[in-house]
């Protein structure tokens, strides 16, 4: 799911968030695939350039509608993670560790296995490796907090007037 994230960082904010849903029609509606097929065009990765032009219209489509519906996709993404962490303290559930601890032995060990040459890579091995790669992104954002407020963190400071001395 990098290349979205590169050329269509609101609709993958979509996808990981409660908004997937809206993402995947846009998305089926521009590429003009069906639904079901979305996704596995999105971990296939093999576009058009038609594609992608059909991806980027779609992500401004987002754009406008997150405007008009007064949206912070941003925001909604990290509130989604904060009420499953709040949860998580309050339920004490050992479903998620066990997981997360499976999507990360999974996804080093489909890489260890590849590189030591024991696995020998064919495209539905790659196309678990980067459902494995996505989860895993989503379990460290998950337990130790997303990437998103520290690039904002980033910008401000770079924004900023250095302080006279």
């Amino acid at each position: 799911m990098n290349w979205i994230t590169s050329i269509a960082p609101t609709i993958a904010t979509c996808l990981a968030g409660p908004l997937g849903g809206m993402a995947i029609e846009l998305l089926s509606k521009h590429l003009n695939i069906d639904p079901k097929d979305v996704q596995d065009t999105i971990n296939n990765g093999k576009l058009t350039a038609d594609q992608i032009a059909s991806v980027q219209a779609a992500e401004l489509a987002i754009k406008a509608k997150a405007q008009e519906m007064s949206l912070d996709f941003e925001q909604l993404a990290t509130q989604d993670k904060k009420s499953a962490r709040d949860m998580q303290m309050t339920v004490k559930s050992w479903i998620p560790p066990i997981l997360a601890i499976g999507i990360t032995i999974g996804f080093f060990g489909i890489m260890v296995g590849m590189m030591s040459g024991h696995v020998q890579s064919s495209e539905a091995l790659m196309i678990l490796l980067g459902s494995l790669g996505t989860a895993w992104t989503g379990v460290i954002s998950f337990y130790f907090g997303s990437s998103a407020s520290s690039q904002a963190k980033d910008q401000l400071i770079h924004q900023s007037t250095p302080i006279a001395k």
